[in-house]
């Protein structure tokens, strides 16, 4: 049987995942913690009211399974888990990019399947993925990890068109310039922080607790005709790269502003 108030969420030993899980204990779910990290999983729940940590990897098929078995079926499956292999690309190790496919698609996948067959049998369920801004646009140097997230994007999409006739409604986030996870060694250069900041149009990194609060709210009722879609939640940046290039004065004006010097205004 499905727990309404339920929640597994992985990679949730340490940054995001750590902040949904506590969001989800904070709202009154049960949580799983899972995460192939298990002192971490079990420092996360320790620090929650009803949890209970799951050591698993979720690229390993039998793994998922055997933590889905113990924790039983969820009402909300967040799929956080992902990890990065920086380097350029033609420099790029095969089993670096194999291994973040692993992790970051396949494993969505493992976990998803696994969840959503067992909400099918409970009568339903939700799922949120945790893509990235980088799936949509990409980053530099940045191995298999923009396409995963894209991937996962797409996957959202085949997820909720083959099983939201089941009761499982799935979607996604994805995160922008966030100040935690992967992101803490960049944001921990003050100088570097600052100019990235500039670049959001909010004027600020994203939290950990702005990306709880919208995975909490697709998996909540509010969002029940909320199908298939990835929430960019990044403060703007994504969309504001054409505010970045060089324009000349004259394409911002009105009236005789706006006409190309040297040219007479139109009669």
């Amino acid at each position: 049987m499905t727990a309404e108030r339920s929640l597994l969420v992985t990679g949730a030993a340490a940054g995001i995942g750590a902040e949904i899980a506590r969001a989800a204990a904070d709202s009154g779910y049960r949580v799983g913690v899972l995460d192939v990290d298990e002192a971490g999983a079990q420092a996360t729940a320790s620090r929650l009211d009803d949890a209970v940590a799951l050591a698993a990897s979720v690229a390993v098929e039998e793994q998922v399974e055997a933590a889905l078995d113990t924790f039983g079926t969820p009402a909300v499956l967040v799929n956080n888990a992902g990890i990065v292999r920086f380097g350029p690309l033609l420099a790029q190790p095969a089993a670096d990019f194999r291994a973040v496919v692993d992790v970051n698609l396949v494993g969505t996948f493992l976990c998803g399947r696994a969840a959503a067959r067992r909400m099918a049998a409970a009568g339903g369920g939700r799922i949120v993925n945790v893509a990235s801004m980088n799936g949509i646009v990409p980053g530099p140097n940045a191995g298999a990890y923009a396409s995963t997230k894209a991937a996962i994007i797409m996957l959202t999409q085949q997820m909720a068109l083959e099983w939201s006739g089941a009761g499982v409604r799935v979607n996604c986030v994805a995160p922008g310039l966030i100040d935690g996870g992967m992101s803490a060694p960049i944001n921990a250069d003050p100088l570097l922080r600052a100019e990235r900041e500039t670049v959001v149009p909010r004027g600020r990194l994203g939290t950990v607790a702005d990306i709880a609060k919208a995975v909490l709210w697709l998996a909540s009722g509010d969002a029940d005709y909320v199908c298939g879609q990835t929430l960019l939640v990044d403060g703007g940046v994504t969309m504001s790269i054409l505010s970045h290039l060089p324009r000349p004065a004259s394409v911002d004006g009105v009236g005789d502003a706006a006409r190309t010097p040297g040219r007479p205004p139109s009669r």
